[in-house]
């Protein structure tokens, strides 16, 4: 069965693995807090049925309730311990640990850890990713950590390379880090994600680098460190089968 993978902005992507169709991290508004979205509209409407919401952490440009309740309530969400009552609305709320494991439809969803450090409304909540049919590894927000060697081998690797402004802090991967986890993961495919779509509203310019080089950068070090893994830059909304 083909797996395909579609980056609509940041870190929301649509996978497609093992007959299921799950949502990443969906934000799609045009503004987030302090953050405007500088990159073509997605209508939550217009994605087609969702059978799971993969959430990775409960960050703002992560976890937005308004795009879920768009999204519908009507499709349940995984996500890492005491993310339920931020998640709000009528969701099922399935919670994972780290190391743990859930079946879709007969499609295992498992979760895995992510070094990134998450605090929101005063609770510390675990951060994840998430390995979908054995064939998509979901980074979310993590840094690079030795056990990614364990993730492996999937046929893609969503892997997160800037963030949404001028500066990264801990727990997040640049280019150069994120292309350091694709040659330990050995995925048969690198995508680059969470980069190039929401930016803080004070900064007008629309054509600042960090919008457009992080995925370029990646895709050549991945080039040059792991030649065997084909990096690909997708556009938002291109369907990529992995």
């Amino acid at each position: 069965m083909v797996s395909a993978v579609t980056w609509l902005g940041h870190s929301t992507v649509l996978i497609e693995a093992g007959g299921l169709r799950l949502l990443t991290d969906p934000v799609l508004r045009p503004r987030v807090a302090h953050l405007t979205r500088r990159a073509p509209a997605v209508d939550p409407a217009g994605l087609g049925p969702l059978d799971a919401v993969l959430l990775s952490h409960v960050h703002r440009d992560h976890l937005d309730v308004p795009t879920l309740r768009a999204v519908g309530a009507h499709v349940p969400v995984v996500a890492p311990p005491g993310a339920a009552a931020l998640v709000g609305g009528n969701h099922v709320v399935h919670e994972l640990a780290p190391g743990q494991e859930m079946e879709l439809a007969g499609v295992p969803i498992r979760a895995t850890p992510a070094f990134h450090q998450v605090r929101r409304r005063f609770r510390d909540v675990a951060a994840l990713g998430f390995v979908a049919g054995e064939s998509v590894y979901f980074a979310g927000d993590t840094d690079v950590f030795d056990e990614m060697t364990e993730l492996g081998p999937v046929d893609a690797a969503l892997l997160p390379v800037w963030g949404w402004g001028t500066s990264l802090g801990p727990g997040h991967m640049d280019p150069r880090a994120a292309a350091h986890a694709a040659a330990l993961i050995r995925p048969r495919t690198a995508v680059p994600i969470h980069w190039g779509t929401y930016f803080p509203a004070y900064m007008g310019l629309r054509g600042h680098p960090l919008l457009r080089d992080p995925p370029h950068d990646f895709a050549r070090l991945v080039d040059e460190e792991s030649p065997e893994i084909r990096a690909v830059v997708p556009a938002i909304g291109e369907r990529l089968e992995v």
